[in-house]
């Protein structure tokens, strides 16, 4: 079980790995505003849990066990976001997933991806939910 800083950062190591050949510590350091000897800790910790290939001042290898779960973490973070989209959230909504994304069982995200879903396909539905939210603006304005 990874910890909701080690998340973040085998997530930003995956989201790397989509676009660049090779991931470095400073890559990660930038990225998540932290300092050099942290982003080696969480590395190690990284390795040691078999998400990572990783030597000291080396390159960052995702290991397929580190993809899978980079994947799931990016696309937990995707449906949340969508999520607030879809339920006019007034917030930093990049902000806010990532609030979220730690503390909701896989279950809760799966439950949030059906209805996000269903939504985007029932546009009818949908329609009805921002009529009543645009009713109960006007009614909380009163």
């Amino acid at each position: 079980m990874l910890s909701p800083s080690l998340e973040d950062y085998l997530e930003e190591l995956y989201r790397f790995s989509l676009y660049n050949d090779i991931v470095r510590v400073t890559d990660i350091s930038r990225k998540l505003n932290v300092s050099l000897p942290s982003v080696s800790k969480a590395l190690r910790k990284l390795k040691a849990g078999q998400y990572i290939n990783y030597q000291r001042y080396g390159i960052i290898d995702l290991t397929d066990k580190g993809k899978k779960t980079g994947n799931f973490l990016v696309e937990r973070n995707k449906i949340l976001q969508e999520f607030l989209t879809l339920i006019c959230a007034d917030c930093d909504i990049a902000a806010e997933a990532e609030a979220m994304e730690h503390y909701l069982s896989k279950q809760t995200i799966k439950s949030i991806q059906l209805l996000v879903k269903f939504m985007q396909n029932h546009t009818e539905c949908y329609n009805i939910f921002l009529e009543h939210l645009m009713n109960q603006e006007e009614k909380e304005e009163e």
